[in-house]
């Protein structure tokens, strides 16, 4: 897309509606921040940058509207924005300088992008007069955002802001959520103009026809082997409540798309487990055993379908029903049966339940597969992190929120924590690493009554670990929990697999992270055996104030079903 002023102006009419009935001459900066605060937004994430000082001149007098949260690096800002958009449903906002400052918050472009989490990064430019020259920092950002983003543009004047804001908004949360990106030149920032603030509107969200709830229900009664998957974007707690009811009332069993655990009551009899990494090989084998496959909200991706092979492209093995809310992604993958465009919310308010007595045996299974997983498999080493986890579930509330970033350490939380409600599982779908305690700010920002517990290996944790300076700012009380195996678990567990006894740039020498905790302000704690998590996590519990607590691992841990050593030896006879 190119300058707003020349795309938007047919497109776009009637868009920002009158909420004043008196408008004053502003700074771009303060159009922005009232717009932001009209549309609905309370919380900005930032690193803040010369490049839009206006519009922190603008905080400085909204701030009992327009809460600051000042981040240490541009990528753990715009996670945070995406966690904050999980959380609430609403877009999650990041501001960041030109340049070097794009380039570090891109990554939480991709992962909202990835996730179908509504976000607005909002980028600080280049005066308008040097755009096009490589000023000092210049990027195209329109250019540079375009494939990661649904939306990018380039503000072109402080009159038209308002508009603009509007239009990246419903981009960001219509149809299938994602992130909208635009740049700022600092000169439209502090140019004086008159213009209206945007009336906040509900987003655009399709919903499905009665007929096709009909042909829904029809072929599920018809159906043998019958599974739901959900995921994806559009959840709320209603919709997830709705869904729940609706599979229970008809004995449908229900597994959740990677990192999507928390749409369904883990306890429910019709929860069988989740698909991913951590899936076991019982619920791997039970999809492709399926002959009815109903997908509510998730695209089914690489990872949840184990590489397009548990549900194949083009054509798969099951009959499949698709519900997503752009149409564009249904039957771009896989041939569908039957696609229905439909939000979440309306989707569950129009389900009726079905006859699912003929195939009880079929859920009793799963969900006694789904027991069977729970059992641990053994943990060598002084840390069993199954038993790490029966301490955590023994102690965390109900509504706990969990997060956490990329690493072969995330297998014993999603194996084996339990999630009760939703919003609750904050992790990221495209397997970005240093996501977990940015995530967990972001939910205390939110919801700083609730617990919230973030997890990380030592490469993930210090990926972000910066933001700890973040956490201690704010006054805010996560929970990290940082595994440390003192090497980059995931990727030497496929190096074992492709040249065993090979180490090659997978080894880390590791900070003190208690040490380092301690240094933030943070109150840190240290584990080398099973036995010291439990009175470590109650103190954790109790602290008031960021905790860290580093639980040394025995590399030969490598996962929750496997050792190194066992992965070695199986790969080294395989290619003998």
């Amino acid at each position: 897309m190119g300058n707003i002023g020349s795309n938007i102006q047919e497109q776009n009419r009637g868009v920002c509606a009158v909420v004043q009935s008196s408008v004053a001459s502003r700074t771009g900066g303060a159009l922005l921040a009232d717009s932001l605060i009209a549309l609905g937004a309370d919380t900005v994430y930032c690193v803040p940058g010369e490049s839009f000082l206006p519009f922190l001149d603008a905080v400085h007098d909204r701030t009992d509207a327009l809460r600051l949260v000042v981040c240490r690096q541009e990528g753990g800002a715009s996670y945070m924005a995406d966690a904050h958009a999980k959380m609430t449903g609403k877009p999650g906002v990041c501001f960041v300088t030109r340049g070097p400052g794009a380039c570090n918050a891109a990554i939480g472009v991709h992962t909202a992008f990835q996730d179908c989490t509504p976000m607005l990064l909002f980028i600080g430019q280049v005066d308008r007069p040097m755009i096009g020259r490589e000023a000092f920092q210049e990027v195209d950002m329109t250019a540079f955002f375009a494939p990661l983003a649904k939306f990018s543009a380039t503000a072109d004047s402080a009159a038209r802001l308002p508009e603009l804001v509007a239009r990246a908004w419903a981009a960001a949360t219509s149809g299938r959520p994602g992130p909208a990106v635009v740049a700022l030149p600092e000169d439209v920032l502090a140019e004086m103009a008159f213009a209206r603030d945007p009336l906040p509107r509900p987003p655009a969200r399709p919903a499905p026809r009665a007929a096709d709830m009909t042909d829904l229900a029809t072929r599920l009664a018809a159906a043998e082997r019958p599974l739901v998957i959900v995921g994806g974007g559009t959840w709320t707690p209603r919709a997830a409540k709705l869904v729940t009811t609706w599979a229970e009332a008809s004995g449908l069993p229900v597994v959740a798309a990677f990192r999507r655990q928390d749409v369904v009551d883990n306890l429910s009899p019709v929860y069988i487990g989740e698909l991913g990494f951590s899936a076991s090989p019982r619920l791997n084998a039970r999809i492709k055993a399926a002959d009815l496959i109903v997908c509510v909200g998730d695209r089914l991706g690489e990872v949840t379908t184990q590489g397009y092979s548990l549900i194949e492209s083009p054509v798969p093995s099951q009959s499949l029903i698709h519900i997503f809310p752009d149409a564009g992604e249904i039957g771009r993958v896989y041939a569908t049966d039957l696609g229905i465009v439909s939000a979440m919310e309306p989707f569950a308010e129009m389900l009726s339940p079905v006859d699912g007595r003929h195939w009880a045996g079929w859920l009793a299974q799963g969900r006694a597969d789904y027991a069977a997983n729970l059992r641990a498999d053994p943990c060598p080493g002084a840390v069993d992190m199954a038993q790490v986890m029966a301490e955590i579930e023994a102690r965390l509330p109900e509504d706990a929120v969990i997060t956490n970033g990329a690493g072969n350490y995330s297998g014993w939380v999603h194996r084996f924590h339990r999630y009760r409600h939703f919003p609750s599982q904050l992790a990221p779908g495209n397997g970005s690493m240093g996501y977990g305690l940015p995530a967990a700010i972001a939910a205390k920002v939110v919801a700083p009554r609730r617990v919230v517990v973030a997890f990380a290996g030592d490469g993930c944790f210090l990926m972000n670990g910066q933001e700890l300076a973040t956490a201690v700012d704010q006054g805010l009380d996560p929970i990290i929990i940082v595994i440390n195996n003192g090497m980059y678990g995931t990727i030497r567990m496929h190096q074992e697999k492709a040249y065993p006894g090979r180490v090659s740039g997978t080894s880390l020498t590791n900070p003190d992270f208690v040490a380092l905790a301690q240094a933030y302000g943070a109150l840190g704690l240290r584990v080398r055996r099973t036995a010291e998590f439990g009175p470590a996590f109650d103190q954790a519990l109790a602290a008031g104030r960021p905790v860290l607590i580093e639980i040394h691992q025995d590399p030969e841990a490598i996962s929750h079903r496997v050792s190194l050593t066992a992965l070695r030896e199986k790969a080294l006879a395989t290619s003998a």
